[in-house]
């Protein structure tokens, strides 16, 4: 199955004309699989040599310790090991590990994961936070959510409390209350896109798309609520549109802008773009001009990324 006709439009106006047909092709095939150690209960050291016991051939993410990759026919052995089934490592697409890495946690703070079904995101944040502080997951969705709750047990979390609730409530339920917030907001997943998936993209459509943008302009407005004055949000999202992430973007700093600055923000790979700078009619702040977007290959996955910062008054 080929590409949306719309989607693939969109797409060839959005990323670099040089990378369009490079880019294509990361649609087609099957990406290598990349995990990272679960910190809370191993090291990377003792991960390694429980693989290499295994004989599960891996290599190493250089730009991140404890991440490794392997190719698409490892994954089966690798999900039947004892390290998979006990907890001590995820399997995770490595834009997915990038906004942990940039919103940095720290021990003791206190963090909010606004959309964190199925939990990944949280895990990690609860490794770089060395199971203290305080880290609230909010997931909405009934059955994610006890998805979410399966996950941080089994990984073995202990500083995650987790709310069935709408994010859109939780800035006025919880004003200005966190020094961290992640927001990888609920979106058209276009970047997960797979031509030999069909049902990937099933329920793709521009309106989707607009639909969800409504959505994000009020997690995020939620977010800017619950954060504290020096408080830093990072916002992502796995799709290309940018109605779901310049617009949304745009919405907050238009309503609360001066309170915001935006943080650059530096990869360690060459796979990356600036946000756009106008979409049809709409010119954007230059602020979200800090933000990156990631262009996707045969190792990471697209994915949009800003980081704010609000000021202390």
């Amino acid at each position: 199955m080929s590409l949306p006709e719309a989607f693939r439009e969109r797409l060839e106006r959005i990323v670099p004309h040089e990378r369009f047909e490079s880019i294509l092709k990361t649609f087609d095939a099957p990406k290598q699989v990349t995990f990272r150690v679960n910190t809370l209960k191993t090291t990377p050291a003792e991960l390694e040599a429980e693989l290499k016991s295994a004989d599960i051939v891996f290599e190493r993410v250089e730009w991140m310790e404890g991440v490794y990759r392997i190719s698409p026919e490892e994954k089966l052995p690798l999900t039947q090991s004892d390290a998979f089934y006990g907890g001590r490592l995820y399997i995770q697409n490595l834009a997915s590990m990038v906004a942990p890495m940039l919103l940095a946690p720290q021990p003791d703070e206190t963090v909010l994961d606004l959309a964190a079904a199925p939990g990944g995101k949280t895990l990690m944040l609860a490794g770089m936070m060395q199971n203290s502080g305080w880290l609230s997951a909010v997931e909405p969705s009934r059955e994610r959510f006890f998805r979410l709750k399966a996950n941080l047990d089994a990984q073995g979390v202990t500083n995650a409390h987790t709310y069935m609730a709408d994010g859109r409530s939780i800035g006025k339920k919880c004003p200005e209350m966190f020094d961290r917030i992640l927001l990888d907001a609920p979106c058209s997943s276009e970047a997960r896109f797979k031509t030999h998936e069909p049902k990937s993209m099933s329920f793709w459509s521009i309106h989707k798309v607009k639909e969800t943008s409504r959505l994000q302009r009020r997690l995020l407005l939620s977010a800017f609520d619950a954060l504290k004055p020096g408080g830093k949000l990072l916002y992502c999202t796995c799709s290309f549109s940018p109605e779901e992430n310049e617009i949304p973007l745009q919405h907050l700093l238009e309503r609360h802008g001066e309170h915001l600055k935006t943080i650059p923000l530096t990869l360690p790979f060459d796979n990356v773009q600036k946000p756009l700078k106008r979409w049809g009619k709409e010119v954007f702040d230059e602020r979200i001009q800090n933000g990156v977007r990631i262009l996707p290959t045969d190792t990471i996955d697209g994915f949009f990324l800003c980081l704010l910062e609000k000021n202390i008054e």
